[in-house]
């Protein structure tokens, strides 16, 4: 059997299937939402905040809008600088256990590949090696490319968020966050300037 990922943080997903299919791939503790009953259940937000302060906690949701929500509410009430969040690539299509496919038509963490849920990890600099980036994208540079702050900015990030296979809701805050993961400050102009060319 191949050996699994051993990841510190706590890993929170949105349901059971999810949670599944990370057990066969990464050795972590795994929690899920239960979708959105972790807005009512008090003792499970207490625990999650209570991991976070211990070791950390990773979200990895799915890439809809709700899984967004979902995300968007654990950072109501951890404080982000315990939190690294994982995202999954928009894929559509519907999974086998299923009888149809979601509302936004997106495959969910249970859909995606093993090598697609690691490559999500590693993007978001989960158990990887990583060098000190001297020289970061700046929110500066998301501006100035017209990321950021522009008439067309979020049709561009939806557009470099493609390029780099990440999902199309990410904000200018997020995308930086998973660019500095991903590369340097010189790959990140080249592949705009690639990106711009095509």
């Amino acid at each position: 059997m191949a050996e699994k990922l051993k990841i510190r943080q706590a890993v929170i997903v949105e349901g059971k299937y999810d949670k599944i299919k990370l057990n066969n791939i990464i050795d972590a503790f795994i929690i899920e939402t239960n979708g959105f009953s972790i807005n009512k259940d008090k003792e499970k937000k207490k625990f999650i905040k209570k991991l976070a302060l211990e070791r950390g906690i990773i979200i990895l949701t799915d890439s809809d809008h709700a899984g967004f929500m979902i995300r968007k509410y654990i950072s109501s009430f951890v404080d982000n600088n315990y939190i690294t969040n994982a995202y999954i690539p928009d894929v559509f299509g519907k999974e086998k256990r299923k009888a149809v496919a979601s509302k936004e038509g997106k495959l969910g963490v249970e859909g995606m590949t093993k090598e697609v849920l690691l490559e999500a990890f590693k993007k978001a600099g989960v158990n990887v090696e990583t060098i000190e980036n001297a020289n970061p994208v700046t929110n500066f540079d998301l501006y100035d490319f017209g990321f950021s702050g522009g008439e067309n900015s979020r049709a561009k990030r939806a557009c470099l968020c493609k390029a780099l296979d990440l999902p199309e809701f990410l904000s200018a805050n997020s995308l930086l966050s998973c660019i500095n993961n991903m590369m340097t400050r010189d790959e990140f102009i080249l592949l705009v300037k690639n990106t711009e060319q095509q």
